[in-house]
């Protein structure tokens, strides 16, 4: 089965966002008063969109489940933002950007989508500098650059390890001045727990105040979603711990179809953890590869300190097997790598479950004051979190979950199955394909919200000029409370015996297990067994503490991780219907002679996108056929 218009420009790569801007349906900018719009979440792709339709004239009610829109889980990205600026004249450009992303992605994204994110690209870096944001510069004055992973050009544009959270402050100031002037409504510790249909539109959301515990309706002419990734069904992430899938999730069981669940990332340099109840992976920038040679001993079970292994028994294991590439190979390459060595024996640390990330050559060859410049604040992280310095010793790092290419399947303009829903930055699927190239995730959320929704919407709301949005008083709005209400109430009542944390641990061991890194049909077939089995156990024997009216961190978790039982299955049944591997979506019975993933074009070139058919049966499988008319589909290799 085929899913709804993608509705992608006809014509040349380079012309298609040009002529779909001119030939879509305007609004203009005294109607753009007229219409009401609800974005829901904060983070670089929210902020940017709220704040630019506000800047435009549209009236924005925007959402955030933090106390601060500067909360978002945007402001902990690291090493950079990708803008195909050329400015070390390396052979740069946006085709070559957008050659990367495709190849990178294993070729499972669609071209149309990917061109238009390398073209924004340009602007971003330019919007972003106006704002201030304090880009690092070389000693000329101009815009720095460092390298990425999946690239053979200089095309980052960073602050230090902070540039995500000086992004957001951009995005953040932007939005506060329209909040200021009246033009954005905002809603902090409001967390969508439900999108309201009327007449097969979406009409608006339904929110709980998570500090009175009060169910509130919210109408709008349209609503846009901007509540980033999936990543936490792991349980163990590089993702903050509130971060979740429900309003992606309640959108998708209102009839959003969810594509590529299946394609999750693991990113190959985060702090290997260090007991069995930790609650949280830290992520070290991907940008210390730039410097770092990664490496472990050649001998199984070694267990003398690095300094004391020589340089020939030290396998440098991604220079040896990509000399073309090196420690810069995509991450799904480098991080199933790094499993592959510990799964030899090979592995470092206390509990031999980590590789080294060594600087020390870096150091010795620009010397301390130039390597601090560059990473000083994530090397004191890391000696916070290890207690080791990173200066004397190598970092220890290891794959954790990271990014989620999956997500809500939308159209060429953003839009989700539901008409009039929207999805943007990584609650998306649109841009990435199976696997994300590093400092992209950056790009597509404020390419989404500065450059590409703005325009998109409004081909969607001229039709509705003269119409109010549907009244909050209407029957689908009391149906969609009564049905929270309900469920906060069964909840409640459950005084089981063991708390969400520790169901939400035990799912995270099953996504981990058999939905990870390495996927085979016998393990997933046995997630689709076992997750079921154990989500009829957390609905009977859950413990949810206290009462609805107030602050309960409980009952938010408890909605937040059933979400996650049911995404996890869905997750496990994707991997198995796609008999092939590619990015990050690596299944043993599919690899090359040389253990690299191997896809299946004639059978799986294909986007798959689930409908949600009921609590009690599983999701139709839809398809989008993707075309390679501007990159011949080839064997990724990165040698």
């Amino acid at each position: 089965m085929t899913v709804p218009d993608a509705k992608v420009p006809a014509g040349d790569i380079g012309e298609k966002w040009t002529n779909h801007k001119f030939s879509m349906k305007l609004v203009n900018p005294n109607n753009k008063r007229k219409f009401e719009v609800i974005v829901v979440g904060t983070g670089l792709a929210g902020a940017a969109a709220a704040a630019t339709m506000s800047e435009l004239g549209y009236k924005v009610k925007v959402f955030t489940f933090h106390d601060s829109p500067r909360r978002a889980h945007s402001i902990a990205a690291q090493g950079g933002i990708n803008g195909a600026k050329n400015y070390q004249n390396d052979g740069d450009s946006i085709y070559r950007l957008f050659y990367d992303t495709v190849k990178g992605g294993d070729y499972r994204s669609r071209e149309a989508n990917v061109h238009r994110l390398a073209e924004a690209s340009v602007d971003i870096i330019d919007q972003a500098t106006a704002q201030g944001v304090p880009f690092a510069r070389e000693y000329g004055g101009l815009l720095d650059n460092r390298s990425f992973g999946g690239a053979q050009v200089s095309r980052t544009f960073y602050a230090r390890g902070q540039t995500g959270q000086q992004l957001l402050l951009g995005a953040y100031q932007a939005l506060a001045r329209q909040i200021a002037v009246g033009n954005v409504e905002l809603f902090t510790r409001s967390e969508m727990l439900d999108l309201v249909i009327k007449d097969g539109e979406a009409a608006g959301i339904v929110t709980r105040d998570l500090l009175t515990g009060e169910v509130q309706a919210h109408s709008g002419h349209a609503v846009v979603l901007a509540t980033g990734g999936y990543g936490n069904v792991y349980y163990l992430s590089t993702n903050a711990m509130a971060c979740n899938v429900t309003a992606a999730w309640r959108a998708h069981r209102k009839g959003a179809y969810f594509a590529n669940p299946c394609y999750t990332q693991i990113h190959p340099t985060c702090i290997p953890a260090s007991d069995e109840f930790q609650s949280k992976l830290t992520l070290m920038s991907e940008s210390l590869r730039n410097d770092g040679r990664i490496w472990v001993p050649r001998d199984l079970d070694e267990n003398r300190a690095a300094s004391q292994i020589a340089e020939d028994e030290r396998y440098y294991y991604l220079e040896e097997k990509y000399p073309a590439f090196g420690n810069l190979v995509p991450r799904d390459v480098a991080s199933r790598n790094a499993k592959t060595v510990v799964d030899q024996g090979r592995g470092v640390g206390p509990l031999k479950n980590g590789v080294y990330l060594d600087l020390t050559e870096a150091i010795g060859r620009d010397g301390i004051e130039t390597i601090t410049e560059k990473y000083g604040n994530l090397f004191d992280m890391y000696e916070r979190i290890t207690g080791e310095n990173p200066y004397e010793r190598p970092m220890r790092i290891y794959p954790a979950t990271h990014y989620t290419m999956g997500g809500l399947w939308v159209d060429y303009n953003l839009m989700t199955s539901i008409p009039g829903c929207y999805a943007i930055g990584e609650a998306n699927f649109s841009d990435h394909g199976a696997n994300r190239l590093g400092a992209s995730a950056l790009m597509q959320g404020l390419a989404d919200g500065y450059f590409v929704l703005p325009y998109t919407i409004g081909d969607q709301l001229a039709a509705k000029l003269g119409t109010d949005p549907v009244s909050t008083s209407d029957p689908v709005f009391a149906e969609s409370i009564a049905g929270i209400e309900d469920e906060s109430k069964r909840w409640l009542s459950n005084k089981g015996t063991k708390s969400v944390d520790w169901y939400h641990r035990e799912l995270g061991k099953l996504v981990w297990d058999y939905i990870g890194m390495e996927r085979d049909s016998a393990g997933l077939e046995k997630a689709i067994t076992e997750i079921p089995t154990l989500k009829s156990e957390f609905e009977k024997d859950v413990n949810v503490p206290g009462s609805g009216d107030n602050l309960n961190s409980s009952l938010e978790k408890v909605g937040r991780v059933a979400d996650f039982f049911e995404l996890a299955e869905l997750m496990a049944r994707d991997a198995l219907a796609r008999e092939e591997s590619c990015g990050g979506h690596f299944r043993t019975e599919h690899q090359t002679e040389e253990g690299e993933a191997k896809r299946d074009d004639d059978n799986f070139r294909h986007v798959a996108a689930w409908e949600w058919t009921g609590p009690d049966s599983t999701q139709t499988r839809h398809k989008e056929e993707l075309e390679f008319e501007n990159v011949a589909l080839t064997q990724r290799s990165y040698k």
